[in-house]
């Protein structure tokens, strides 16, 4: 694992190698104590004092750190035929914190910044890595209520312009870019047909527009004959137990009207859900995108795509609760953003290890465990060591066990909370055997 940094960050290029190699040490070491402070997760002082150098760097800003992850992640993305990009916006409250650069969040007197990242994922849920990110803060409301500053709805079109451009680097990959219902925005529409939507976009829809003659949107829809119905299993969420979900599905190709001649061409689907339990609200999902889905087999295809939209939530989770970043204390802005840059990186490490170690069970944990590090989660667990690299699925479970993960056969397959505590705990652990092992050899 500790070799990942390095090879993630193998065309960084900040200037000085120095300072490269830094950046790869400083990922390594925020990844194997992701809930600790800096401080806590650099080896001594002298690191420490090296690390918080490197986050106060006026040479290059965040982008240059995120460029070889950036790069790589693209690598991984042109081994995919399709890859969805995900985008959403979390707040991150600084509140009480001495930093400069902030600003006001949902609530005028917190203060915070805002993160916005792209998100690329396979259909089956495999984290490829973090494409590019918005980092802002807000401007104050001037007296008169208004706010100065570039206007937030452009970081969707944004959003999608770089996808788009992204799609002609890796033309046997059919990139998807997803959102929630604060992308439902006529410009973005505008802006990708005028690109030619070199990639395709899906996003939620939340404005019941009014069409030609005086029809809506979503009426419209469900005016149309059902194309069939779907079933899944809707996740345990914030104060919501999991359930199955039972979907009638309708769709339609609509024509957006566009100014006073022209018109969108777009596709409207409405998953309407039957038969909800007593006292829950039905799941209904009302979706857009360009492409077109006459059939029961298209549409499943695309509500497929949009419920991996869960897995951006899951990474502001371990970003926020994993690595607590909320709880950097950097001092301005500038430092935070290159902070933020690698827990980012971070973070969907720990995504990725949590996937594999469901999808592809009986990957050789050697691959991307040290042997000391998948050797530490045995004897910390009790377990006998075995003489071979055991399955990736074994040791993830192991992991898991440190951070409170039961392994009940109700339990299913650990999450990513349990799998960040063990992590810093195997770590550690490793430490011990690598040092024990160079004395031996001494």
């Amino acid at each position: 694992m500790a070799n990942w940094a390095t090879e993630e960050f193998e065309s960084i290029e900040l200037g000085d190698q120095r300072l490269n190699s830094r950046a790869a040490l400083l990922l390594e070491r925020l990844a194997e104590k992701p809930t600790a402070s800096i401080p806590g997760a650099c080896n001594g002082w002298a690191e420490t004092q090296a690390a918080y150098r490197f986050l106060s760097q006026e040479r290059f800003d965040w982008l240059d750190i995120i460029e070889p992850h950036r790069e790589c992640t693209q690598k991984r993305i042109a081994l995919n035929p399709v890859v969805l990009c995900l985008q959403d916006t979390t707040e991150l409250n600084f509140n009480g914190q001495d930093i400069t650069g902030l600003g006001p969040l949902s609530y005028e007197a917190q203060r915070g910044m805002y993160l916005h990242p792209t998100y690329a994922v396979t259909p089956e849920r495999e984290p490829l890595g973090v494409l590019d990110a918005w980092m802002w803060a807000r401007e104050k409301k001037a007296p008169n209520g208004t706010r100065t500053g570039i206007k937030e709805s452009t970081r969707w079109i944004e959003g999608y312009t770089r996808v788009a451009e992204l799609a002609a680097e890796v033309p046997n990959s059919r990139l998807v870019y997803v959102a929630d219902r604060e992308a439902d925005i006529r410009a973005m529409i505008v802006r990708a047909n005028e690109m030619g939507t070199p990639a395709d976009w899906l996003i939620r829809s939340k404005h019941n527009r009014a069409l030609a003659g005086g029809q809506k949107l979503w009426s419209t829809v469900l005016k149309s004959k059902p194309l069939g119905e779907i079933r899944f299993t809707l996740p345990a969420g914030r104060n919501r137990k999991a359930r199955e979900v039972h979907q009638e599905l309708f769709a339609a190709r609509i024509a957006l009207p566009n100014g006073k001649k022209d018109t969108l061409d777009v596709t409207c689907i409405i998953a309407r859900e039957i038969g909800a339990p007593p006292g829950v609200k039905p799941i209904e999902w009302r979706l857009l995108t360009n492409r077109e889905a006459t059939t029961l087999e298209a549409v499943v295809e695309l509500i497929d795509w949009y419920r991996v939209r869960w897995e951006i939530e899951i990474f502001f989770l371990i970003l926020k609760e994993g690595c607590k970043v909320e709880a950097l204390q950097l001092g301005t802005i500038e430092r935070l953003e290159r902070a933020l840059t690698l827990f980012l990186i971070v973070a969907w490490r720990i995504a990725l290890l949590t996937r594999l170690g469901r999808t592809v069970p009986d990957l050789d944990a050697g691959l991307l465990f040290e042997t000391e590090e998948w050797q530490a989660a045995y004897i910390l667990a009790k377990k006998p060591l075995p003489k071979d690299p055991p399955r990736l699925n074994e040791v993830m479970r192991l992991i898991a066990s440190l951070g409170g993960f039961l392994g009940r056969k109700s339990d299913g397959e650990p999450g990513v909370k349990t799998i960040w505590l063990g992590l810093q705990r195997i770590m550690d652990f490793a430490a011990g055997i690598k040092y024990a092992n160079e004395r031996h050899a001494a």
